[in-house]
């Protein structure tokens, strides 16, 4: 391998990782990382009778789920 290739993959592979940086830098400052929906949730449900019906909201959903995979709804073989 000559060295001027070796030159040029050194510096395609700076490159890429600068452009990677500044995507995950540019990424923080506006806040695409953060969890909204956390934030949300932690406000909606925030007395003790929301959660409750959030959690029976949520074991509902789960065994309306478990009920349905039981039942082995598919095609005939």
């Amino acid at each position: 391998m000559s060295s001027g290739i070796v030159a040029l993959m050194i510096g395609v592979s700076t490159f890429l990782g600068v452009i990677g940086l500044f995507g995950l830098l540019w990424g923080l400052k506006t806040g695409q990382f953060d969890d909204e929906k956390k934030f949300l949730d932690g406000v909606r449900h925030d007395g003790v009778d929301e959660l409750r019906d959030a959690a029976a909201l949520e074991n509902k959903k789960k065994e309306a789920v478990k009920r349905h995979k039981e039942k082995n709804y598919g095609p005939p073989d």
